[in-house]
């Protein structure tokens, strides 16, 4: 399997050695290298492009701008590794689902690994369109939700730029922040950050393990160490049940009380 991509960036030392990079990776293959981003705007009407590797600064349009522009797109955007000197940038470069970050200076085997992981997604990409991979995965949609599936201990979540695994046996709550979720785990006093929705997470996890019990808080049921009449104690930190989670709480209370 073959990568088109491109190389987007206003310094030519550092256009050239991306360049560089592109041809002596095997699976790679360059069809454009642009000054600008707005160059490169053009440079996607004329190839087929599944990569972009793109500086952030430039003038006119930057890359982060760019990425918003190819956003629109869907499903069928190219996907994006940012080249940059600036590592403020990171966030805003997770929020347009950047496939990789690289900080400037990088060597090839920095290059490399993010280069991988356009590869691995093109092959994930090139498997679900294939005849036979969608009757596994209608299979799988004909299966039941994952909150049914007993065989799933564990959950996948976006940290960064890379899928983190987590044991449901470790979670002891999750707290929204806006476009975030802490999962607070056992054993450790670091939360994973990971940019989703409490709600997309409520949808992926057992509900006779989990439960919401307020517009911020899930809770494992399990890691529960005291109840009040309004609240919960889980480790060190207390947790108010929410009014319109009162009733579902009063139903798991009621096996006891």
């Amino acid at each position: 399997m073959t990568i088109n991509c491109i190389a987007v960036d206003d310094e030519p030392l550092a256009l050239g050695l991306v360049c560089a990079f592109i041809e002596q990776t095997p699976f790679l293959t360059l069809v454009g290298k642009y000054g600008s981003a707005v160059e490169a705007l053009g440079g996607l009407q004329q190839h087929k492009v599944d990569l972009i590797f793109l500086d952030i600064q430039m003038p006119n349009l930057n890359g982060i701008e760019l990425a918003r522009v190819l956003d629109a797109r869907g499903p069928s955007k190219p996907r994006i590794i940012f080249t940059t000197a600036y590592n403020q940038f990171a966030l805003e470069g997770y929020r347009v689902d950047a496939l990789d970050y690289l900080l400037k200076p990088f060597n090839y085997e920095e290059f490399l690994h993010a280069a991988n992981k356009a590869l691995a997604y093109a092959e994930l990409l090139h498997k679900s369109n294939n005849p036979a991979t969608t009757v596994a995965v209608a299979a799988a949609e004909a299966a039941p939700p994952v909150s049914e599936r007993v065989e799933d201990d564990y959950l996948f979540v976006k940290v960064e730029y890379q899928l983190v695994r987590i044991a449901l046996s470790d979670i002891l709550y999750l707290e929204s922040l806006k476009d975030y979720v802490k999962i607070f785990l056992k054993n450790t006093d670091k939360a994973i950050l990971t940019l989703s929705s409490l709600k997309a997470l409520e949808e992926k996890l057992p509900a006779k393990r989990f439960m919401r019990v307020h517009r911020s808080y899930i809770v494992s049921l399990d890691k529960i160490n005291s109840i009040t009449r309004n609240a919960m104690q889980i480790g060190k930190i207390n947790i108010t049940v929410g009014d319109q989670y009162k009733d579902a709480f009063g139903a798991f209370l009621s096996r006891w009380v």
